[in-house]
């Protein structure tokens, strides 16, 4: 075993002497996200309240027809403006998110008790439309309601006749459960760090030294090549759970700072969290180490490698997608699924819902009997005299 913890402290020696892949890898990978999410998220909750507190900008075709209705959204923060001579062409050219048309029909509906149609203008595929346009409809309906309680009560009706049934909401989410629909793709990038945080590690001391013409005097040395392998491995998936375990606490710092109370949402990754996602992420390291070694493994230069991992690269964010595509309720064999049972438990842990020791278990246990599988068969890779050869 001290020939495997020679090799160990020999490639984590020469990844450190690499100021570049260190500085990106450990720093750059894990710092990034986290600051780019921040101010994604801090730009639009700060953008969409903002929108929601100044008046709402609302061109009118056909004012004159509805004054009622007009003094009605003033009241209510509207800010009525002159019609413009293409209403279409005015929302189209997003000079306008929504246009509000009345026609002339609506004083005649409106005198005999009928529903009195307006007509409200707006591009569902611009994502800026879509604030001003439901903020317009409510105010449009709640003018409804009222004035259909008054007619009901100038008749002597009581406008309770119109809800025969009351829903009385109990929403069971908490702001921390809330929180896991913003930030679900979190896990992805928990598993993508770990994923990145080897891949250089993984390249260099197979393909890499190969192409250097340095991996075949190395495995000529009387030590049993899965010691040799070990060592690599075991560097490799250090450097991954290293980068996987900063991003966790950059993102439990950063999440601080998150405006996430003001749209009742909570963020909180305390250090349960942290533990169990770096328990759980721990074979998962060492699974996509000996992944990446094992497709490493079948390139004859670096740059080839990079090729193939970039490929690999895709793997994890299957089941980001899957969860995301099929909700589905968790059940205790996810959690034997590597990728999808940290991706599951991740994803708990942030809702802040309970997680168990045996599911944790579980995942621990399965993921690292998938990369001892995986480090099985790029085992016997390395016992290939043709592993050496570099051309």
């Amino acid at each position: 075993m001290n020939s495997a913890i020679t090799v160990f402290f020999k490639e984590v020696r020469e990844n450190i002497r690499d100021r570049r892949t260190v500085i990106n890898t450990l720093f750059v990978g894990p710092l990034m996200a986290p600051l780019i999410f921040v101010l994604l998220i801090n730009t639009l909750v700060t953008r969409e309240l903002s929108k929601a507190e100044k008046p709402l900008p609302l061109p009118v075709v056909g004012a004159q027809y509805a004054p009622n209705l007009i003094a009605a959204l003033k009241q209510n923060n509207v800010d009525i403006k002159p019609a413009p001579e293409d209403p279409d062409a005015a929302v189209r050219n997003q000079d306008a998110d929504v246009v509000l048309r009345i026609g002339p029909d609506f004083v005649k509906a409106w005198d005999k008790g009928e529903p009195a149609q307006v007509e409200m203008i707006y591009d569902a595929s611009q994502q800026d439309a879509r604030g001003p346009t439901e903020r317009l409809k409510k105010l449009i309906e709640g003018y409804g309601q009222r004035t259909g309680a008054l007619r009901l009560l100038a008749r002597g009706l009581s406008p309770s006749i119109l809800k025969p049934v009351v829903i009385a909401d109990r929403d069971q989410s908490t702001p921390q459960s809330r929180a896991g629909l913003m930030f679900a793709m979190l896990p992805y990038f928990f598993i993508l760090g770990g994923f990145i945080g080897g891949m250089a590690l993984a390249i260099d001391t197979t393909a890499g030294e190969r192409e250097r013409q340095s991996l075949e005097p190395l495995l000529a040395n009387p030590v049993p090549r899965w010691k040799i392998l070990g060592g690599k491995l075991m560097a490799t998936t250090a450097f991954a759970i290293t980068t996987v375990a900063l991003s966790i606490i950059a993102f439990a710092v950063v999440g601080q700072f998150l405006p996430t109370e003001k749209i009742g949402m909570s963020l909180t990754l305390g250090p349960r969290f942290i533990v169990a996602t770096v328990f759980v992420m721990l074979p998962l390291a060492a699974l996509l180490g000996a992944l990446q070694t094992l497709v490493a493994a079948f390139a004859k230069s670096y740059r080839e490698a990079q090729t193939y991992l970039s490929l690999l690269m895709l793997v994890p964010i299957i089941p980001t997608l899957l969860l995301s595509i099929l909700p589905i309720k968790t059940q205790l064999w996810m959690y034997a699924v590597p990728l999808l049972g940290q991706q599951v438990t991740i994803m708990r842990l942030m809702r802040g819902d309970p997680v168990s020791d045996m599911a944790l278990l579980i995942c621990f246990v399965c993921t690292s009997i998938a990369a001892l599988v995986v480090c099985a068969v790029t085992a016997r890779i390395y016992y290939s005299e043709r592993l050496a050869i570099s051309a």
